[in-house]
């Protein structure tokens, strides 16, 4: 905006000046405006053109002050030239080290390495979910898009330990690898779980046969986009409601209803509490599908005589509103 406005200062401006020479010849001297408008481009231009006609001595002095007016117009546009290119440059470094200051103060969040459509649609999910995180993208191209969706990035080779520690990869909660090649993912793996063994990994395959390779590289899941798709065309065939339930359950707008994991707290005033006993279907109305314990076993709808233990996770179904005052009494 304060760019826009200086600009059509300039322009105001020089229009007045043009006017003023202009006029000025002609009451001053008793010019045509041709000859006058003339006089007053050479004389603003300081081309150093004879003059149109003989000036009388008035007119010498208006030519004198034009000429002064003139020359600090040209020295307030090269001004504002030089600020902006200054102030540009300004703005870019204290944008970029705001960034740096975001990303170094950042705790349990993720790193999703790679820009591109799968990426963006992840980064757009965790933001909804309030969660942390980090971009690392290689490609400059896109710097722009990540700055209109507002999240904190990374311009590097996230196979870089350099890049992973930039990222905050030590403190980090989990690392998605969406990267282009299936090679540059299980490299990115190797380094991350080395980098962090408590790290949770998920990455991306492009072939089935990349999976098991990416899983002993370290990668907790390995996603392939593709079978994915074919499976969700096939059950959006044999089971169209159950698919249609589960589209509300995971939307990626608001929605009445969502499927969560709750992990149980130690504080939690649940804890050894029975599910009959625990209110979450009478006051919560919400519905458990699944528990999982500490050891990884699940335990599929479990009885209402199942208790909680410090360590579980609740696969629930509920209202928003209910799924957070749930997430609130398990992790007070």
């Amino acid at each position: 905006m304060e760019h826009l406005r200086r600009l059509f200062i300039i322009f105001a401006f020089s229009v007045a000046l043009l006017g003023i020479g202009t006029v000025g010849y002609v009451v001053v001297e008793g010019w045509r405006l041709k000859d006058a408008f003339y006089m007053t481009v050479i004389t603003l231009a300081t081309v150093g053109y004879s003059e149109v006609h003989p000036l009388s001595d008035s007119g010498r002095m208006f030519t004198m002050v034009l000429l002064l007016m003139g020359v600090g117009f040209t020295f307030y546009v090269i001004g504002h030239i030089v600020r902006s290119l200054v102030e540009g440059r300004i703005l870019t470094v204290l944008g970029r080290r705001s960034l740096d200051w975001r990303i170094k103060h950042l705790k349990q969040h993720f790193i999703i390495c790679g820009y591109g459509r799968i990426g963006r649609v992840l980064s757009r999910f965790l933001l909804q979910k309030n969660l942390p995180l980090v971009i690392i993208e290689q490609n400059e191209d896109r710097i722009g898009t990540m700055q209109t969706d507002g999240v904190p990035y990374i311009i590097g080779d996230a196979a870089a330990e350099s890049i992973l520690k930039r990222a905050g990869i030590s403190r980090a909660k989990g690392l998605l690898g969406a990267l282009g090649t299936d090679a540059a993912n299980v490299v990115l793996t190797l380094l991350g779980r080395r980098m962090n063994p408590d790290l949770f990994i998920v990455t991306r395959a492009s072939q089935n046969d990349t999976k098991k390779t990416l899983l002993a590289a370290g990668s907790d899941k390995v996603i392939s986009p593709y079978d994915i798709g074919a499976r969700r065309m096939a059950h959006a065939v044999l089971r169209p409601t159950v698919i249609h339930f589960l589209e509300l359950a995971f939307a990626d707008e608001s929605t009445d209803i969502s499927i969560e994991e709750c992990p149980v707290g130690a504080n939690s005033e649940l804890v050894g509490v029975c599910l009959k006993d625990s209110g979450l279907r009478q006051d919560l109305n919400l519905i458990v599908i699944s528990t999982r314990k500490a050891d990884g076993q699940m335990h599929f709808n479990p009885s209402a005589e199942t208790c909680l233990e410090a360590g579980d996770t609740l696969v629930v179904v509920g209202e928003n509103r209910h799924l957070e005052k749930l997430d609130k009494l398990l992790n007070p």
